[in-house]
C-alpha cells in the first residue's frame, strides 16, 4: 500500500511551482520514499490539491456547503434552494465534504487537505444547536434568516414536508445529525483541536439524550428531538376535492407527529450505532456499550410478529389513539402506515451486524420470518408492466397491514395550497418522486443468513475477539470514509482496507475534467423555481402534476429540469452546468483511491 507522499519524493520528479506548492506535506516513511512515484500520482495529486482549494476558499460559506452551485454563485441548492449565507448538513453537503478533505490528507499527507477538513469540521461546529445535534441545515446570517427561508422557500416545497416548519430543533433524518458528530470526532482525533473535543461531548450527550429510555422502545430514537411543543404548520385536506377523486379515500398523516415516533427510516439507528461504536473504539467509552446494544436489541424487538414479520419506516414510541406502543406508524403524508420492504432489507442486514458484533445467534434467529415475508409480497408482472415507474423494482415499497397487499401513494392538485395525498390499491399513476417499487435482494439476504449460520464456534470467538465492542487497545478508525459506503465491519480490529481500482486512463481523465478552472462541472439533476409567494387555493382538477417531481411554478420543490413545471406538451429546458459537492467528493474519491493503491 503506497503511503503518504512525502516532499522527498516530489522533489526527486520534479521542481516546478505545483511541486513547490505542496508545503506543510507530512514525511512519509522510508519505505514509501523508496517506492517508485509515477508522474501520473503527481498530477493526480496536485489536482485533488487544486479542486480542495477551490472548494474550500471559493465555493464553501465559512467552510460549510450546499449540494450544487451555479458557476458564479448566483444561485445554490441544497435539497431546495439555497441562501449563500447557507449550508447543508444533509449529505451530501458539509459533512460529506469534509470526509472527502480528510481522506484525501490520509492519502497525501499534504496539509492543504487537512487544513480545509478542520475548517470544515468548525463550520459544523458553529452550526451545532445548543443541545448537541443538527439540523438539515444552518444559516450563518442567524436564525432571523433561516426562519424567513423556512416562511417561504420551505413552506411551498409541496413534496418536503420535512421543510414546510422550522422546528428549531435537531434531525436523525438521512444521517445529519450522525454524519456532523463522525467528522468532528475524526478531525479531532488528528490535532486534538479542543474547540473539536467540546463539540464532540455535546454530540456524544446529545445522543444519547435522545435514545428513547424504558418500554418497547427503549434504545431507539425518533426522527428529531427534543421534541416540539408548538403548533405545526401542516396543510388540511382540501373542503374541495377533484372530480375524479373517490371521496372516501384514506389520506393525511395516520399517527400524528411524525418525528417523535421511533425511526428506522434511512438507518437512523444504524447512523448513531456506528458513530458510538466509532467513540468506545478510539476514545475507549466503555460506558457507550451498553446504548449500543440497548439499540440492537430494540430493532430485534420490534420485528413484528409472523406472518408479516418486517419492519415499517416509524413504528410507534408511546400508544396513540388506542393502538400500542410499537406498532407500525405512518410518517409523512405520502408515507402510509404500513410495513416497509426496503426498510425491512436494511433491518435484516443491520441484524447481520448485529450477529458479526457480539456473535450472538439470537440477532439470526427470525432472519428467516422476515425473508419468508418478503418472499409472500413481491410486485405482480401486471403491476410492473403498467406502470413504468415500477421497472427493475422487485416489491412494493409499503404493505398494507393485515392484508399483506401493496399500498400506493397518489396526489392530486398542483401545489402545496390546494393538493394532497392520498393512498390505496391502484398501482397507476404513482410518484414520480418517491417510489412505489423497491429492488429486494433476497438472494443475497438467503446467502448471507446461510454463511453466518454456517459459523462454528471457533470462527465467532475470533470475530467476536476483533470486534469494536470488545476490550483491547484502541482500534484506529478507517482511514477513508468518501470512497463507500463503511459498515460496522470496518471498525472491527485489522479490519482490511478495500480500495476500487482506478486506472492510470480513468485518473487522467479526471486529471483532464478538472482543467485549468479548478472545478467540475456538471450536469445538473435538479433544479427549482424560485419563490414567488405562496401558491393559489383554487382547486385544481386535472392530473398532470400527480407524476412529476414539482407542481406548478409556485411549487419550490426540486425537478428535473429536463420535466419542467406546467401541464403538457411542454418545452424541456436545459440542463445548466453546475459545481456538484457529491460530484467532487465522487471524483476525488476515486482520485484518493489512485494515489493510496
Amino acid at each position: 500500500m503506497k503511503m503518504p507522499l512525502s516532499r522527498r519524493r516530489f522533489a526527486q520528479l520534479s521542481a516546478t511551482s505545483v511541486l513547490a506548492s505542496l508545503a506543510g506535506v507530512r514525511p512519509a516513511s522510508a519505505e514509501a520514499a523508496a517506492a517508485p512515484l509515477l508522474h501520473s500520482d503527481v498530477a493526480a495529486v496536485d489536482a485533488m490539491r487544486r479542486a480542495a482549494v477551490f472548494m474550500d476558499r471559493h465555493l464553501s460559506y465559512r467552510g460549510g456547503y450546499v449540494w450544487n452551485y451555479l458557476p458564479d454563485l448566483s444561485v445554490t441548492w441544497g435539497e431546495m434552494a439555497a441562501k449563500r449565507t447557507m449550508c447543508w448538513v444533509q449529505p451530501p453537503g458539509t459533512p460529506s465534504v469534509g470526509h472527502s478533505m480528510l481522506d484525501a490528507y490520509h492519502a497525501t499527507g499534504d496539509e492543504a487537505f487537512y487544513r480545509a477538513a478542520e475548517r470544515t469540521a468548525l463550520a459544523l461546529v458553529h452550526a451545532q444547536l445548543p443541545g448537541g445535534g443538527w439540523n438539515y441545515i444552518h444559516d450563518f446570517a442567524g436564525e432571523a434568516s433561516l426562519r424567513q427561508w423556512y416562511d417561504t422557500i420551505g413552506a411551498n416545497g409541496w413534496r418536503l414536508e420535512e421543510f414546510q416548519h422550522y422546528y428549531g430543533n435537531a434531525t436523525f433524518d438521512d444521517g445529519g445529525t450522525a454524519s456532523a458528530a463522525q467528522l468532528i470526532l475524526r478531525v479531532y482525533l488528528e490535532r486534538r483541536n479542543l474547540r473539536l473535543k467540546a463539540a464532540l461531548d455535546r454530540a456524544i450527550r446529545f445522543v444519547l439524550r435522545a435514545q428513547f429510555s424504558g418500554g418497547v422502545a427503549d434504545g431507539g430514537w425518533p426522527q428529531r428531538f427534543p421534541a416540539f411543543h408548538g403548533s405545526v404548520r401542516r396543510m388540511p385536506w382540501p373542503d374541495v376535492l377533484p372530480s375524479w377523486l373517490p371521496a372516501d379515500v384514506q389520506h393525511g398523516m395516520e399517527d400524528g407527529e411524525y418525528t417523535q415516533h421511533l425511526t428506522f427510516n434511512d438507518d437512523v439507528l444504524g447512523e448513531n450505532i456506528k458513530f458510538l461504536l466509532m467513540c468506545v473504539t478510539t476514545l475507549g467509552r466503555r460506558d457507550l456499550v451498553r446504548p449500543v446494544v440497548r439499540a440492537f436489541e430494540c430493532l430485534r424487538r420490534l420485528q413484528q410478529p409472523g406472518p408479516q414479520a418486517g419492519w415499517g419506516l416509524q413504528h410507534l414510541a408511546r400508544s396513540v389513539n388506542g393502538r400500542p406502543a410499537g406498532a407500525p406508524a405512518g410518517a409523512r403524508s405520502y408515507e402510509p402506515r404500513a410495513l416497509a420492504t426496503h426498510t425491512t432489507q436494511t433491518n435484516v442486514r443491520q441484524l447481520f451486524h448485529y450477529f458479526r458484533l457480539t456473535g450472538d445467534r439470537a440477532y439470526l434467529q427470525r432472519v428467516p420470518e422476515a425473508i419468508a415475508w418478503l418472499e409472500s409480497c413481491p410486485l405482480t408482472g401486471e403491476q410492473i408492466e403498467e406502470n413504468p415507474l415500477l421497472a427493475g423494482r422487485t416489491h412494493p415499497t409499503f404493505v398494507e397491514l393485515g392484508t399483506n397487499r401493496a399500498r400506493f401513494v397518489h396526489r392530486f392538485g398542483s401545489n402545496v395550497r390546494n393538493g394532497a395525498y392520498y393512498f390505496d390499491h391502484d398501482h397507476t399513476a404513482t410518484l414520480s418522486h418517491y417510489s412505489a417499487g423497491r429492488a429486494i435482494d433476497l438472494a443475497g439476504l438467503k446467502a448471507t443468513y446461510a454463511e453466518l449460520s454456517a459459523m462454528t464456534p471457533t470462527d465467532i470467538a475470533d470475530m467476536r475477539a476483533r470486534s469494536p465492542l470488545s476490550k483491547g487497545a484502541p482500534i484506529p478508525l478507517p482511514r477513508f470514509f468518501s470512497i463507500r459506503d463503511l459498515e460496522p465491519t470496518d471498525l472491527f480490529r485489522e479490519a482490511p482496507l478495500q480500495l476500487p481500482a482506478v486506472t492510470d486512463a480513468e485518473a487522467t481523465a479526471l486529471v483532464a475534467g478538472l482543467g485549468t478552472k479548478d472545478h467540475w462541472l456538471t450536469p445538473v439533476d435538479s433544479i427549482t423555481n424560485p419563490y414567488r409567494g405562496p401558491g393559489p387555493a383554487t382547486p385544481y382538477d386535472g392530473k398532470a402534476y400527480m407524476s412529476k417531481h414539482v407542481g406548478d411554478i409556485f411549487d419550490t420543490s426540486p425537478y428535473d429540469p429536463r420535466t419542467p413545471p406546467g401541464e403538457p406538451p411542454y418545452e424541456p429546458r436545459e440542463r445548466p452546468l453546475v459545481i456538484g459537492s457529491a460530484t467532487f467528493i465522487a471524483n476525488m474519491a476515486k482520485l484518493i483511491a489512485y494515489v493510496a493503491r
